[in-house]
């Protein structure tokens, strides 16, 4: 199986609606590593933001599942602006995970500006494309069929939900798409 990721990054200090709360960590990390082995997961596509990405990515990694990462811009701006913009100790894993994949040739960096407003809209499109390209090999078999998880709240905040979009984009491509919720 090839799973497509997106969700929720954790929240920030002043968050209004919590939505992942750091202490939701373990939680989260128990209910992904149930789900990649139940699945028998191949291969994780996903980013790398702060919250479900790299928690999905460490426990791929612990799986010995292969991982693919996708960022709209430079490994660099998407550091600074989506993963140690937040709570927890998230630069080093991120540095950590991105490293190993670079190594396997497995970081997909696009070339969106950084000021694009659909730079994240144009990685989860990648994403889905990703996971597809991955499945290629095995599409003569039902054997590997792709899954979309979503790691969220359960709830889209907004017509602007990326963690929404990326749902029902996986879901008109033909992905199954399975929750995992992070409360």
């Amino acid at each position: 199986m090839i799973v497509a990721l997106a969700g929720r990054r954790i929240d920030a200090p002043d968050a209004d609606s919590p939505r992942f709360p750091l202490s939701s960590i373990e939680l989260v990390r128990g209910r992904l590593h149930k789900l990649l082995s139940e699945k028998e997961a191949k291969a994780l596509v996903c980013s790398a933001a702060c919250g479900a990405d790299l928690l999905a990515l460490s426990v791929a990694g612990d799986l010995g599942i292969r991982r693919r990462i996708v960022l709209p811009f430079t490994r660099e701006h998407f550091r600074q602006t989506s993963v140690v913009d937040r709570p927890g100790e998230w630069g080093s894993l991120f540095d950590e995970i991105c490293d190993e994949v670079s190594d396997q040739r497995d970081l997909v960096v696009l070339a969106c500006s950084e000021d694009d407003a659909n730079a994240y809209s144009s990685a989860s499109r990648a994403i889905l494309e990703e996971a597809m390209r991955l499945q290629r090999p095995f599409k003569s078999t039902d054997e590997q069929p792709l899954l979309t998880v979503i790691v969220w709240e359960g709830t889209a905040r907004g017509d602007d939900d990326e963690t929404a979009a990326f749902a029902r984009e996986a879901g008109s491509r033909g992905f199954a798409v399975q929750e995992i919720l992070t409360k």
